[in-house]
């Protein structure tokens, strides 16, 4: 598994992968979380189980998820 501080290249060595519950019904736009980590690893759907995941800390995942509920970021 190669990796670095932010990233695990191959998502599928990780477990506990669920769908976000924000996420559309097609496969084209669908974000999954990874429970049960010391960080926490988030991952597009559309590369497969195989994919890359991005590592958060908890605090820098709360922050995200927060400033997406009260609009601060916009896509």
């Amino acid at each position: 598994m190669l990796s670095n501080e932010h990233t695990v290249s191959y998502a599928s060595t990780l477990t506990g992968w669920y769908k976000s519950s924000h996420s559309g019904g097609g496969q084209s736009d669908c974000l999954e979380v990874a429970r049960g980590h010391t960080t926490v690893p988030v991952r597009d759907s559309k590369a497969g189980p195989g994919g890359p995941a991005l590592l958060f800390s908890l605090s820098g995942w709360t922050s995200f998820v927060g400033a997406i509920k009260d609009g601060h970021l916009k896509g």
